[in-house]
């Protein structure tokens, strides 16, 4: 079984990108390319890093009207990433016109809460309650529409898959129980997000910023 693990290559530098990869692919299971990456290189930077073996997980987080979706997603061919992102909170006519847009093979899935918000930035944008009321929220809304499952932090995702038990649950802010934070405010261990019901996990900082990447994301995968 491959490591449940994907590298979040978090930078517009595409030798830097692949460098890093050639570092750490035989110890994590995909690779997370976001929107640093995704404006600098474009189509062809995905494909080329598709070439060094790894599934993709393109985290560009569409959230528009349904229609601009839908051929946001159909523009991205020939890409099949493995993982594409969409928010939860576009609603379910978006939810369900990018799953039709998008590759069979591909998994759309639903972005709930960033890892980066907490109850009052919540409340700062009209959104009343807590992150879990709202993951739980748009977890529902999300099986509801079709999708594969949901981005979550791994302090709710035990919540999410008691609401969706067979839906695919993407954690990030993962981070080791030494790691540095950031601007993270909801985080876990990867041991802990796995036994709450994570099916992969999202690391960037920890595994790229290491002074041994390669070594730091054995040392990760070792723990669980």
């Amino acid at each position: 079984m491959s490591s449940p693990i994907y590298v979040a290559i978090d930078t517009p530098d595409f030798d830097q990108a692949k460098a890093l990869i050639s570092k750490v692919k035989h110890h994590v299971g995909g690779i997370k390319l976001g929107l640093e990456f995704f404006m600098a290189n474009g189509k062809n930077g995905v494909l080329d890093m598709a070439h060094l073996g790894l599934p993709i997980f393109l985290d560009l987080k569409f959230h528009d009207i349904p229609n601009t979706v839908a051929k946001a997603i159909q523009a991205l061919r020939p890409i099949e990433p493995a993982i594409l992102t969409v928010h939860a909170a576009g609603g379910r006519a978006m939810m369900e016109d990018a799953k039709a847009a998008a590759p069979k093979g591909t998994k759309v899935i639903g972005v709930t809460v960033l890892t980066s918000l907490d109850g009052a930035d919540l409340n700062s944008i009209g959104v009343p309650g807590n992150p879990h009321d709202q993951v739980e929220r748009l977890t529902r809304l999300a099986m509801e529409s079709g999708l594969d499952g949901v981005v979550c932090s791994g302090n709710e995702v035990a919540a999410a898959k008691a609401i969706w038990p067979h839906g695919f649950f993407v954690v990030p802010g993962v981070r080791p129980a030494d790691g540095v934070v950031g601007d993270q405010k909801r985080v876990v261990t990867p041991r802990q997000a796995l036994d709450n019901g994570a099916s992969i996990l999202v690391i960037g900082r920890p595994i790229t910023q290491a002074a041994d990447p390669d070594a730091a994301a054995r040392a990760i995968d070792a723990t669980i």
